[in-house]
């Protein structure tokens, strides 16, 4: 098999779900990492969006996380979408949800004043009430099979680690069994290992420096 080198940054969740499908799938490689601020030369020649994180299969770059999982479930061991072909479907699109997520966090954590910072609050619980209305089987999100949905959400809820440290924003409060998932995502080996121990920290730093109503807060 080619080599392969996972080419990352410290914060970026999207890295995350790589790092997660390979721990998951055993799947030997290397990790690199960029600093998206100061890009190398050689990392804007292999990723056309210049974004992380990229796969480098030999000497091919495949960019964008949703492709990296389908080509890990394409060529890799130990399936993390289920067979049947409309649950796939099905995962696939919580996956883009988890995607949307992601961007509403985004919002969140830029968010200039108070009222646009309730506002991004308030869409990202309306979020989190359609995940807690999708899941029927803990421990994962779809019972005890561990999936590329769980990937995907492992990295939406490791900032709310920091953001709890922060303030109790209520986003999800009321959602037991969100909070149960995440709460049984946070243990799994795979997923605690996808960043750096000072992922935190990093994390907290870079909150500091948005220049937002978040920022104010901490």
């Amino acid at each position: 098999m080619d080599k392969l080198t996972l080419i990352s940054h410290d914060l970026c969740p999207y890295v995350q779900r790589a790092a997660i499908a390979l721990s998951e799938k055993n799947i030997a490689h290397d990790r690199i990492y960029v600093d998206l601020a100061n890009k190398p030369d050689w990392f804007k020649a292999m990723s056309p969006l210049g974004k992380t994180p990229v796969l480098t299969v030999g000497d091919t770059p495949i960019f964008e996380s949703t492709v990296i999982l389908e080509y890990l479930e394409d060529t890799g061991p130990n399936p993390l979408h289920p067979q049947d072909p409309l649950l796939r479907a099905e995962h696939r699109g919580w996956i883009e949800f988890g995607s949307s997520i992601l961007n509403d966090i985004w919002a969140f954590y830029s968010a200039a004043d108070t009222a646009s910072f309730a506002a991004r609050r308030k869409a990202l619980a309306d979020k989190f009430d359609r995940v807690e209305r999708r899941l029927r089987h803990l421990p994962y999100f779809e019972g005890h099979r561990f999936s590329l949905v769980d990937a995907a959400y492992g990295p939406i809820f490791r900032y709310f680690d920091v953001f709890d440290a922060i303030d109790d924003f209520g986003i999800l409060a009321a959602r037991p069994r969100t909070r149960a998932w995440r709460a049984d995502l946070s243990r799994r080996r795979s997923v605690v290992d996808a960043v750096k121990p000072d992922y935190p920290e990093r994390l907290r730093h870079f909150l500091r420096t948005r220049n937002s109503h978040l920022s104010t807060l901490m």
